[in-house]
């Protein structure tokens, strides 16, 4: 049998002991049918950008091997809303290799919907076209918007019924990322006791994503900087752009910082710093503005499991760093999106009551900062439409045009309201994932027409085009598209 052309193939984690994973075979779906091929991602790594053929979806949904991949589940553990497990690992998703891409840099391939694997626990190893709609659409807004995170390299939908809360379709989804090692592989080996194989794992994460870090006097403090760091950026990503994970569980923690494991995630609508994502979330531990703190607290789990690696001293005052790290890079990402990059004194009141403003009216937030980017057009209208206190709206408008006007280039010249909006265009954007639009998308899909996600994948691809074509998608949800509540059922 023929087999496709390909960059280099490798197979590294298989190289490690067995105590890190199993090797399974996937299990087929029945008459599988590609939804979606991302053909962009797809030739940046040497592989084919038009429509697969069907040799290249054989062999990479499992109805045919190819010799150069070693399938395999990953096992690890995790805090799951702040209670250990250990019996965690890949219960649906399987490595099928890495690959080099044609930039050096090293991907992971992985098949989420393989079927059973060791770690299955009650589940059936499957993934439904709903949910695997869902994290195709986010993980490629989030790389839209610039925002660190695993890829979705294609989707096939198939005939075989998957049983949920009803009867649905079983789906794959190709997932590339440079990393699918997680916090919780940390705390495996930690938790069991297995310290060689802890500290071998801490030297491939130094060995294949920081390599520098080898010839550092204290590397496995370095790697664990390295992290903290990572996440702290990713953190600050989220809450700029009003994004909500809603299982913030230390085994859906990537070590590279990524946004990982898509499944009852949100975007703000209404700004409300308290909302919950996530219907399984009773207790509110991974509301919208508990995202920051829950970092932290993932990131002590993971510096306890390093600790045999790493002397308490260094792991509290790396762990310290975080915070800093964190307000640091969500201030320079608020002040780009307010077009705001002066630093006057008066700032920390402003900023205060800006956060104030929007949380005390509900204002829909990505549609704010977008026609807060829009006033060069010289028409406030479509801003202030967004209130009921109109003259309330108009009062923080003149407040914000006021601090707008002392904004100075590099040279001290005054940056006139064009440049300003230019700019926060770009980093503003016109449309985001919302959940009533992604419900559209999968009720039509179900139907088998694909014809909507193909549109969203489109743009949000480049979420700060106008596309005019398609303005409606930047409309205000409906009432009852408003604040929906996901649940983690997939």
């Amino acid at each position: 049998m023929a087999h496709f052309s390909s960059p280099k193939f490798s197979t590294r984690f298989a190289q490690l002991p067995s105590s890190f994973f199993t090797f399974v075979s996937p299990q087929p779906l029945d008459n599988s049918q590609w939804v979606m091929w991302n053909s962009e991602l797809a030739k940046n790594v040497g592989l084919p950008s038009n429509a697969p053929l069907d040799v290249l979806k054989q062999q990479l949904s499992g109805d045919k091997t190819h010799p150069d991949f070693a399938p395999l589940a990953m096992k690890y553990a995790g805090h799951q809303f702040g209670v250990y497990n250990p019996d965690l690992g890949d219960g649906r998703g399987l490595l099928l290799c890495e690959l080099t891409a044609q930039d050096g840099r090293v991907f992971d391939l992985h098949l989420k919907g393989a079927g059973l694997t060791p770690y299955s626990r009650m589940g059936d190893g499957r993934a439904v076209l709903r949910s695997t709609i869902r994290e195709y659409l986010c993980s490629e807004a989030m790389a839209g918007l610039g925002i660190a995170t695993t890829r979705a390299l294609g989707m096939l939908t198939s005939d075989t019924p998957v049983y949920r809360e009803k009867q649905e379709s079983g789906a794959l989804l190709l997932r590339m990322t440079e990393s699918h090692i997680r916090f919780g592989h940390f705390e495996h080996f930690f938790y069991t006791n297995q310290l060689n194989d802890l500290k071998l794992l801490a030297d491939k994460v130094i060995e294949w994503y920081w390599p520098e870090l080898a010839l550092s006097d204290k590397p496995y403090a370095a790697m664990f900087e390295q992290v903290v760091a990572a996440t702290a950026s990713m953190i600050a990503q989220w809450q700029a752009v009003g994004f909500c994970h809603g299982v913030m569980n230390t085994d859906n923690m990537s070590i590279l910082g990524q946004t990982f494991d898509y499944g009852p995630f949100a975007f703000l609508d209404d700004y409300d710093p308290s909302y919950i994502c996530n219907h399984s979330d009773y207790q509110g531990r991974y509301a919208f503005n508990r995202q920051p703190s829950i970092a932290l607290w993932n990131l002590s789990a993971l510096g306890h499991a390093l600790s045999p690696l790493i002397d308490i001293a260094d792991i509290e005052t790396i762990l310290a760093q975080f915070e800093s790290r964190l307000q640091h890079d969500y201030s320079a990402q608020m002040r780009a999106k307010l077009g705001l990059h002066t630093k006057c004194e008066e700032d920390g009141e402003f900023f205060v009551s800006f956060f104030d403003f929007i949380e005390r009216t509900h204002v829909d937030y990505p549609r704010f900062m977008r026609e807060l980017s829009n006033l060069d057009s010289g028409d406030e209208a479509p801003l202030i439409d967004l209130f009921i206190d109109r003259a309330g709206a108009k009062k923080w408008l003149q407040s914000y045009l006021e601090r707008a006007d002392k904004e100075v280039d590099q040279t001290g010249m005054p940056i006139t309201a064009k440049q300003r909006c230019a700019q926060m265009r770009k980093v503003n954007p016109k449309y985001v994932l919302r959940n009533y639009l992604a419900q559209q998308a999968i009720e039509k899909a179900e139907l088998g027409d694909f014809s909507e996600v193909a549109t969203l994948a489109t743009l949000l691809a480049s979420p700060f085009e106008e596309h005019l074509e398609h303005h409606s998608y930047a409309n205000l949800p409906p009432e009852w598209g408003k604040s929906m509540e996901i649940s983690c059922s997939s």
